[in-house]
């Protein structure tokens, strides 16, 4: 992906964690939830997930998955794919287990999200979130939400190679956001204004800027054609066996030194 990873090599990692095992085992064994109100929603949403056909497609991750949860838990849940995609939409539709954040729930949303998507309104920041499958709880009022994942055969990123060039902020337009439904996501964009860079030259290479692309599950789903976005990520060319070649914007989650923002404007 053009990134300095730090972490575990993989020889090392003893445990191996499936979500959509865990999705299973929950519901063969229900006993492996403690009693309190946010595993029984849990429990829930799991019953209804497999009655739908979609325990293949939708998984459980985050405190749950490990066994770290408690009663003030999230519920954290994935899908796969496109059909898992409209399974949690189904799911997220379903007003006995899950409701939309709205009304004053707003700000509660608000102030969760703020904290890292800094420099966006409160109105654009709820318009952005109200694009992603998340919710809270009909029961505990539980936080609730769902990261879609590229399906197990996916090749979208196969043999793709990106170089950093260097790092540049930016209003752009999305122009396409087909594939920025799962992650990593991945955005059409033509870019208006450069505002900073670490780049001679920026506004030779802003012609030629033509992808966002998003290794970070909180800009997935968060844009759609004909959005005007503010980006601050890293310059990098990409070289590639189809149409996605050229000059990108990456947002990556492997650096804990610089912030990595998409913001919707208008």
């Amino acid at each position: 992906m053009g990134c300095v990873i730090t972490g575990v090599p993989r020889e090392d990692i003893v445990t191996h964690y499936s979500c959509r095992q865990t999705l299973a085992a929950l519901h063969q064994a229900p006993g492996l939830l403690d009693q309190t109100a946010v595993s029984e929603d849990l429990l829930a949403i799991i019953n209804w997930t497999v009655a739908a056909g979609a325990a293949d497609v939708i998984g459980v991750t985050g405190s749950f998955l490990v066994d770290a949860c408690n009663a003030r838990s999230d519920i954290d849940l994935v899908c796969y794919g496109p059909r898992g995609y409209e399974a949690a939409q189904a799911l997220f539709a379903e007003r006995a287990l899950i409701q939309p954040y709205e009304g004053e729930t707003l700000t509660r949303l608000y102030v969760r999200r703020a904290k890292y998507m800094v420099g966006g309104s409160f109105d654009a920041l709820m318009r952005q979130e109200a694009r992603k499958l998340q919710g809270l709880t009909a029961g505990a009022g539980a936080h609730i939400n769902c990261e879609p994942l590229r399906a197990d055969g996916d090749k979208m990123f196969a043999g793709v190679v990106a170089k950093e060039v260097g790092a540049i902020s930016v209003l752009a337009r999305i122009t396409d956001h087909s594939e920025g439904l799962v992650t990593p996501a991945l955005y059409g964009i033509e870019v208006d204004t450069v505002t900073e860079s670490t780049v001679d030259e920026p506004s030779v290479f802003a012609r030629r800027i033509t992808h966002l692309r998003s290794c970070l599950g909180a800009y997935t789903g968060a844009f759609r054609t004909g959005d005007v976005v503010y980006l601050s990520g890293r310059l990098v060319h990409i070289q590639g066996p189809d149409a996605h070649s050229g000059f990108g914007i990456e947002l990556t989650p492997w650096s804990a030194a610089e912030s990595f923002l998409a913001n919707l404007t208008r």
